[in-house]
């Protein structure tokens, strides 16, 4: 089926769309093909993959793009595959290669409890090959150059982490971990540990909180799409995680003009944490994101976001 007309208008959608990126070009490239093939004006996306990564790519349109920090934050889950015996300068097989060796005198046992292992930390290297940046700079721009690249580290949790299989040279495995975690780095330091080097050969976003692959639409499936807004979720069902308060037509009044309302009923704090809740009006239109904090003993929404149009 061909695509639907290609219209020279602006098209202006709120919503989250959850797509699932093919390996080979990056995640800003994806949104460059979906932004000219439906005329968008606004989109961007929560949370960067590589380009040999695949998987949930959360991309944020028109009035969402506001949600990216909050949507970002989630936990990922990654399915990979790490080739042991060969080292590159980006930690995957899509480097440069660095250094090889013969692999085969370590056992499974000691790979399955390195990457167990994986759960003690709380922070990692970053890769000199990243978009991390130094001065302004990205560290992948520092390293093209032939510049030194800084060493950085970055604190991260890693929640779960387990073998899937293994066969020489390669070990697949599962980890749910923080935003922000490079598995790349993980693959690299799992290399180093067992007295080895190591690559990561393959990887998949399975899930980026609250979404999940089986969501995605597949990059091509869209390019084809005749309506985009079949592929979209309304931001308060793309924020289903959220508490939600419906507020009447003066608590709304208040809101756009950025006071504070009464936050009846809100959760309690939770380790630490103000409660957080997306504010709709009577139509159940989004209105703002919020955060619940003490003014003058009061708790009170605080629009941390606002949303509406």
């Amino acid at each position: 089926m061909s695509p639907g007309p290609r219209s020279s208008k602006a098209f202006h959608p709120d919503g989250v769309m959850v797509l699932n990126k093919p390996e080979g070009p990056t995640s800003t490239a994806c949104l460059n093909k979906i932004k000219s093939r439906f005329k968008l004006k606004k989109l961007g996306h929560a949370g960067t993959l590589d380009p040999m990564a695949r998987g949930v790519l959360v991309a944020l349109l028109g009035q969402a793009t506001k949600l990216a920090p909050y949507i970002t934050e989630g936990r990922k889950t990654y399915w990979g595959v790490i080739r042991l015996g060969v080292s590159t300068d980006t930690y995957d097989m899509q480097g440069t290669v660095l250094e090889e060796k013969d692999c085969s005198e370590v056992s499974p046992e000691t790979i399955e409890r390195e990457i167990k292992s994986w759960e003690d930390l709380k922070e990692q290297p970053v890769p000199a090959v990243s978009a991390a940046k130094h001065q302004g700079k990205p560290f992948y721009a520092l390293a093209r150059a032939g510049q030194e690249v800084p060493c950085k580290t970055k604190e991260i949790d890693i929640y779960q982490a387990q073998v899937l299989n293994i066969e020489p040279p390669l070990v697949e495995f599962r980890i749910t971990c923080s935003a922000g975690t490079y598995v790349r780095s993980l693959a690299h330091s799992l290399g180093m540990r067992v007295g080895c080097c190591a690559a990561l050969a393959e990887l998949v976003r399975e899930k980026s909180h609250p979404f999940s692959l089986d969501q995605a639409v597949d990059l091509d499936t869209l390019m084809e799409a005749r309506d985009l807004n079949e592929h979209l979720l309304p931001i308060p069902r793309a924020m289903s995680h959220w508490e939600h308060v419906r507020l009447d037509p003066e608590q709304e009044a208040f809101v756009r003009n950025g006071r504070p309302i009464e936050a009846r009923n809100a959760p309690r704090t939770v380790d630490g944490q103000h409660p957080r809740a997306l504010l709709l009006s009577m139509d159940g239109s989004s209105l703002a994101l919020a955060e619940a904090r003490k003014t003058d003993g009061r708790l009170m929404w605080s629009i941390i976001r606002g949303l509406w149009t």
